[in-house]
């Protein structure tokens, strides 16, 4: 059966279906010797030789990892610096990459995988898949500005809101729980910075139905095929 280029190229675990049309366009993928930029092109696993800078791709067993991701790495396959990455803490001989980004200073659940279509899954804005996260504030957050995240404050030039703000203690206002299924870099950062409050600490606690609870900080575990089957099955339209 024949499948689009990019796509085979996520399937393979090359990289997301996104970054491997950036690799079509640079014409960098070659089709049975010849070099393909047609973002529409199909191919046939079964028959075609696909080459990304003259290296045949060969496809590759879908591999899913939940991380418990510690401060102190970013969230990127390599970094150019010399600094930790989030790949450093994965013991795999598959090319495997993140499912979005952390930043180097927030901790919490981190998805790895080669699965292109799985990564796309999770992290389109149409499937509105929650991330939850705890917030530890500069100053405590004053029930006007929870009411403003609620409904909506202009961000990046778009309306902004989380699904919901809570406070883990009501005497201890520094420390929050929102809920988003937005995926943008750095997002409940800045919505708190558009009101004023530095963001102290930020762990995620769970992505969609994934949490790492049992899962020590630093250490993952393998994703069985049952548990991607469950959030397709969740949050599929």
């Amino acid at each position: 059966m024949k499948i689009r280029l990019n796509r085979y190229l996520s399937e393979c675990g090359i990289a997301s279906r996104r970054k491997s049309e950036e690799f079509i366009n640079e014409g960098r993928v070659q089709v049975n010797g010849k070099v393909v930029i047609d973002l529409a092109f199909f191919v046939d696993p079964e028959s075609d030789i696909i080459s990304l800078d003259g290296e045949k791709i060969k496809q590759q067993k879908k591999v899913y990892f939940l991380l418990n991701k510690p401060k102190g790495y970013i969230t990127t396959t390599s970094d150019d610096k010399g600094r930790k990455t989030v790949m450093d803490l994965i013991d795999t001989n598959q090319k495997i990459f993140p499912v979005g980004r952390l930043d180097y200073d927030t901790t919490g659940v981190l998805l790895l995988t080669n699965d292109g279509d799985f990564t796309n899954f999770l992290t389109h804005p149409g499937n509105k898949i929650p991330r939850e996260y705890k917030v530890v504030l500069s100053k405590p957050l004053e029930d006007e500005d929870k009411q403003r995240l609620l409904k909506g404050i202009n961000l990046d030039r778009r309306k902004s809101r989380f699904e919901s703000v809570y406070y883990l203690n009501k005497n201890v206002r520094e420390k929050v729980t929102v809920t988003t299924t937005e995926g943008r870099n750095h997002f409940v950062k800045n919505m708190f910075s558009s009101l004023g409050y530095f963001v102290d600490k930020l762990e995620r606690t769970s992505f969609g139905s994934f949490n790492v609870k049992g899962i020590p900080i630093g250490a993952y575990k393998k994703l069985s095929y049952i548990e991607i089957k469950r959030i397709y099955d969740e949050y599929s339209k």
